[in-house]
């Protein structure tokens, strides 16, 4: 019965409307294509999930649709069926049980990183508009986004570009759902090579990248993303207001989606270095615990990463935290910030009840409580720095942790 519904389905599907100048004809063929996956997998009832041969179109399409209309519709559709029939979900025990993670090994996958993959699958990894993405294809989508940001008029992208973005969008989804259900599991099992197996994981340990440049990628777009946005709305305001040049619906259309790729990029960015963090320190406690081994290979920490970026261009510090909003490792970077500048922020003692307290705002604090210790900071960071570190750290208590003692 499934095949015959996916049959029906891809009859819909032309091979030429995959062509890099379709006609409009074969364009309606790819939007009439994608309602009637909706239709035949989501609408419905239906709990056994599309096979490669519905995900691969749909996926392409995504990456080469000719207009944001193909390209909006295909991003929605694979991000509704990826939540109907995810790939890897926790399975929920009763009693005192350890929950069990469970992976669909048959379920699509937009990237190919494991080993016992076929040959020839990893070989067309990336090489087609629907073929799954392997390592080195990932980090050339941020080499291109960085390109764009770093360049472009983000008033004119491109619906490629604007293509490449949701994609990117798209794969942080599937990184970050994989991780987050694998660290449940993890922090309740301490089985180290559930992590170890995640497409996260996987993807950074490649010897197909250059993880340090794939990270300063991802760090720079950051901070290139708030005078962007900046002009962005500048530019749309403008366009909007012109009496001169009246803007049609179409470049109307793409300057708002513009401006909100930006946003969305944005978001997507940060969530990729909060797994990649949050990954770095499970990986800590394992090598703690005696789990790692020379299979998991060598990494610097993100963290460490970032933290020489703001060390050796200290213009890149309040772009970078004005577009950086999580909480819990925004405040971390500005305490690590910090101690790289002064090793013993605070004198223990042995009434001391905390052995971490060095490591809290409150300790940083303590650093500023005399003249001296102040004069060397300002030294060392300069005043401009350490206003703006400590109005983010303020921020972030505040807002954040208003009852807590950090």
């Amino acid at each position: 019965m499934s095949r015959v519904r996916e049959e029906n389905v891809l009859a819909i599907l032309d091979a030429s409307t995959t062509a890099s100048n379709p006609t409009q004809h074969q364009t309606d063929d790819q939007i009439a294509f994608l309602r009637a996956v909706r239709g035949a997998f989501l609408v419905r009832d239906y709990q056994t999930h599309p096979t490669n041969k519905i995900y691969e179109p749909v996926f392409g399409i995504m990456r080469m649709g000719s207009s944001l209309e193909l390209i909006l519709e295909s991003f929605r559709l694979l991000c509704d069926l990826h939540q109907r029939f995810p790939r890897v979900h926790v399975l929920d025990k009763d009693g005192s049980e350890s929950p069990e993670l469970v992976v669909d090994e048959d379920a699509w996958s937009p990237f190919v990183f494991s080993s016992d993959v076929a040959w020839s699958v990893r070989q067309s990894a990336g090489k087609t508009s629907s073929s799954p993405l392997d390592s080195s294809a990932f980090q050339t989508l941020i080499e291109e986004l960085s390109e764009v940001f770093n360049d472009a008029n983000l008033q004119a992208l491109e619906t490629k570009t604007l293509g490449n973005i949701l994609l990117f969008q798209y794969l942080v989804r599937i990184l970050e759902e994989d991780f987050v259900a694998r660290k449940r599991v993890y922090d309740e099992t301490m089985n180290w090579t559930l992590v170890r197996d995640s497409l996260l994981s996987m993807l950074l340990s490649s010897r197909r990248i250059n993880y340090r440049s794939l990270m300063k990628d991802c760090f720079f777009i950051i901070c290139g993303l708030c005078q962007d946005c900046t002009q962005s709305s500048a530019g749309l305001i403008s366009s909007d207001s012109s009496t001169a040049k009246p803007t049609t619906t179409e470049n109307t259309t793409v300057a708002i989606a513009s401006l909100e790729a930006v946003n969305n990029i944005g978001a997507s960015l940060q969530k990729l270095l909060i797994i990649i963090m949050e990954l770095d320190t499970l990986r800590k406690k394992a090598d703690l615990e005696g789990g790692i081994t020379r299979a998991d290979g060598v990494r610097t920490p993100l963290l460490e990463i970032i933290l020489d970026e703001l060390t050796y261009n200290r213009d890149l510090l309040s772009p970078f935290f004005q577009k950086f909003h999580h909480p819990k490792w925004k405040l971390e970077i500005i305490l690590q910030y910090f101690s790289k500048y002064n090793a013993k922020p605070s004198v223990r003692t042995r009434r001391s009840n905390s052995s971490t307290e060095d490591a809290t705002f409150n300790g940083v604090l303590r650093c500023f409580s005399n003249i001296t210790s102040t004069k060397k900071i300002i030294k060392k960071i300069s005043k401009d720095v350490v206003q703006l570190l400590l109005a983010h750290g303020f921020q972030v208590i505040l807002f954040h942790f208003p009852f807590s003692n950090k």
